[in-house]
């Protein structure tokens, strides 16, 4: 079989010559050679003393914050973060509190979030394989951002996050991290602990005392991530790309088969590029979003089901809904069609109509000054011998052009070499002097030209 390669068995293998005994070279252990726990704790590193975890109060970041405490016996300081996901962040500080934890952040991202990351990224008419409007990716950047800030300010020397080893989020967290503060420790519990399971994850909790919602001990049918911008549901019963999700599952939207059937009219006033106002009245950008999701999902708006491509090589399921984005998105395109772009390095404001004028009248000073030089008879370009850029249909003397000159691109098959130049004008047989036999046989002879 092709591509396999058969190594001899030591028996078949030769005696070594007679000399001298070379020490044998012992290969290094593999970089992702597993670790024990202890030896993942220390790290390159070194004892990590405060670590900011990225925490939402569930099940999962619960669980690691027990286990940062208790494998790298460090301080640990929470973070969460309100982005519009509609749940209450009180209970997640007092379950904060519950575990010992001293220094909790809670800050409200909402506008931020809306003003400087989905506006822009609607502006640059972002879509992830042709349908997803990164919902859920837009919001990981501005929480690696703040966990640094707080990193920074508290004095801690790590960061971590409750992203699995098989999604993206775990590189859109780290991306960040290591960005903006390169030399910061990294700590991704779902990569280093050994619960790799709902079972062993649910028994470690209820060992070290961690509440365990009802709804929490089976397997969850799919996972949500929620934000201002849209939601997602993923994992276990989505996995199968044959299975319809449940109309009951969807939150923000009604089925197009329940949605009115009388149009809903929306105007969208635009400044800069970013909507200010919907109906003639001025929002702030978090409460415009929260009012074209309304919109939107009661027409049935948003909703993509598909199978995406992750980075490490993985594919995956989702279902998003995402009303107000889908909304927002259609306006700016609509927009953007009647809109002229301007050509790239032209001016803009009210000198582009001066210097356009003035680019105007010396056109038309040079055009004059050229005609009545009686230029316009003449080709100054092939009486001086450039004729890179010119067909010539016809015959021309060196003084004066008998037919018109058409002025041309160069073609790929006139080309020659990989410094793109074309080839010589006789040779291609524009250039015959009258009376001389083609150049190959079967063509007529070229008439002299007629005075």
């Amino acid at each position: 079989m092709q591509g396999l390669v058969a190594r001899p068995l030591a028996a078949q293998r030769p005696a070594p010559l007679a000399g001298p005994a070379v020490p044998r070279r012992v290969a290094p252990a593999p970089v992702c050679a597993r670790r024990s726990t202890a030896a993942r704790a220390q790290g390159k590193s070194g004892k990590v003393n405060k670590v900011v975890l990225a925490y939402s109060g569930g099940l999962d970041t619960s669980v690691i914050l027990k286990w940062l405490q208790e494998t790298y016996d460090c301080e640990v300081v929470t973070f969460t973060a309100d982005l519009g996901q509609g749940e209450e962040l009180e209970p997640a500080r007092q379950k904060a509190e519950a575990a010992g934890v001293k220094e909790i952040f809670i800050d409200d991202l909402r506008e931020e979030f809306v003003r400087d990351y989905v506006f822009p990224m609607f502006r640059a008419n972002s879509l992830y394989e042709g349908v997803y409007l990164l919902g859920t990716s837009i919001a990981r950047p501005l929480i690696a951002k703040r966990q640094i800030e707080i990193a920074r300010a508290v004095g801690a020397d790590a960061v971590s996050h409750g992203a699995t080893g098989k999604g993206n989020d775990q590189v859109r967290f780290e991306l960040g991290y290591l960005g903006l503060q390169p030399d910061i420790r990294v700590i991704a519990p779902w990569r280093e602990w050994d619960l790799n399971s709902r079972s062993r994850l649910i028994q470690y909790a209820e060992s070290r005392g961690i509440a365990v919602p009802q709804g929490k001990r089976n397997e969850p049918p799919f996972s949500m991530d929620a934000n201002l911008l849209h939601i997602s549901y993923e994992g276990n019963a989505l996995e199968d790309p044959w299975v319809e999700p449940s109309e009951s599952m969807f939150t923000r939207s009604v089925s197009p088969e329940t949605a009115p059937d009388a149009p809903t009219y929306v105007d969208i006033e635009f400044e800069r590029g970013d909507p200010v106002a919907i109906d003639g009245v001025r929002l702030s950008p978090a409460a415009l979003l929260t009012k074209l999701n309304q919109l939107g999902g009661a027409n049935g708006i948003g909703r993509v089901d598909i199978v995406e491509s992750r980075f490490v090589g993985m594919k995956s399921r989702g279902v998003y809904e995402t009303p107000g984005g889908t909304v927002l998105l259609a306006a700016r395109r609509a927009l953007e069609s009647i809109t002229p772009r301007p050509r790239r390095g032209a001016p803009q404001g009210r000198a582009h109509a001066q210097v356009r004028r003035a680019r105007l009248q010396r056109l038309l000073v040079l055009a004059r000054a050229h005609r009545a030089a009686g230029a316009h008879r003449r080709d100054p370009k092939v009486c001086h011998g450039h004729r890179a850029r010119q067909a010539v249909q016809g015959q021309h003397h060196r003084r004066r052009a008998q037919v018109a000159l058409l002025p041309l691109r160069p073609k790929g098959r006139l080309l020659r070499g990989r410094r793109r130049r074309l080839r010589p004008a006789r040779r291609r047989g524009l250039h015959r002097p009258p009376g001389t036999p083609p150049p190959h046989p079967g063509l007529p002879a070229r008439q002299p030209a007629l005075s």
